[in-house]
């Protein structure tokens, strides 16, 4: 069995590579190839805290895995991780467990690389300006992801914590000098937003992060913090705008993200609204962004879809790279 830590992974693979893995995914859900069970998870009675256990099997692609995630969002303030995790990869023919991989970085990857798929496909091509809400565990991936996809010449960071997010700017800044973008903080997310053409919220909060009024036309917004019922990081004004909505999965949206879960229970807006699954963009059953007036939302929850393609591809390349340690 091969352990693949944090920095191992690193040495052999890429959010590149990820978003590659994740495009699969999505596509491979959404065609009905994916067997993933809506995932378990167990929330403590703080309403905040709760265990994941997340199943994953794909006979297309010959690949399976099982995450088992724990969720802490107030970590952040303790300085450490709000997200502990493993990833079992498995042969799928033995049945042994032939990897466990740092389940807080590949879901940092994959949960990056959703974004990525997302705006590939759903932002307009010249954007200039992005912003990044939330500087936590998901963010530098997040935004690697913007960099990559997108090539903006600013982003603009913010985050409850100014200081933090200062420093999150700054370290960004130098990590990803080769994508030649100006990233900076600024005291609060509507003047990050106001008139960025890609905008990513990355919070665990109970009410909106920012007012939807200062989202400019054909801009791009993905929720990716809020995975509870009662979370709600995007404004319910955003989601009537929005001129598109597309998500991971449909199932888990309606089950787990406040972002549309609100809307939908306040009879703001009906399921008829819903565009529908990133996967069917990609295969080209369904139509995505069509103007650069658009504006277009795109939630994501996580699935364990995500985390297949992506443990399946990091062990691969592990593999051919001889990167790893071998325990018995």
């Amino acid at each position: 069995m091969l352990i693949l830590t944090k920095n191992d992974i690193e040495m052999c693979y890429s959010i590149k590579d990820c978003i590659s893995a994740v495009q699969d995914a999505f596509e491979y859900f959404s065609a009905g190839k994916v067997d993933v069970p809506l995932r378990t998870q167990i929330v403590k009675s703080n309403g905040k805290d709760s265990f994941l256990c997340m199943p994953a099997f794909c006979e297309a692609y010959n690949a399976a895995c099982v995450k088992v995630l724990n969720m802490f969002p107030e970590n952040i303030n303790k300085g450490r991780s709000s997200i502990n995790a493993q990833v079992l990869n498995i042969d799928t023919q033995t049945g042994e467990i032939n990897a466990i991989l740092d389940g807080n970085y590949v879901t940092q990857l994959r949960t990056g690389a959703a974004s990525g798929v997302a705006l590939k496909y759903l932002a307009k091509k010249d954007c200039h300006k992005g912003a990044l809400i939330g500087t936590g565990g998901q963010a530098a991936t997040q935004l690697e992801a913007m960099l990559l996809m997108c090539k903006p010449a600013l982003v603009q960071v913010s985050d409850l914590d100014f200081a933090r997010a200062t420093r999150f700017a700054q370290e960004m800044q130098q990590k990803f000098a080769k994508y030649q973008t100006k990233i900076m903080a600024v005291e609060s997310a509507n003047t990050a937003i106001k008139d960025a053409d890609v905008i990513i919220s990355v919070t665990p909060s109970t009410t909106p992060v920012y007012d939807a009024s200062y989202i400019k036309a054909g801009a791009t917004i993905c929720g990716v913090g809020s995975y509870q019922p009662q979370m709600e990081e995007t404004p319910a004004e955003l989601v009537t705008r929005a001129d598109k909505i597309y998500f991971d999965s449909q199932a888990a949206v309606l089950a787990e993200s406040g972002d549309l879960i609100i809307p939908l229970n306040k009879g703001l807006i009906s399921q008829a609204k819903l565009t529908g699954e990133i996967g069917r963009v990609i295969s080209g059953e369904l139509v995505g962004r069509e103007n650069d007036q658009e504006v277009i939302f795109f939630e994501t929850v996580g699935i364990a879809a995500q985390d297949l393609m992506t443990a399946k591809t990091i062990y691969q390349k592990a593999v051919e790279q001889k990167i790893g340690s071998k325990q018995n």
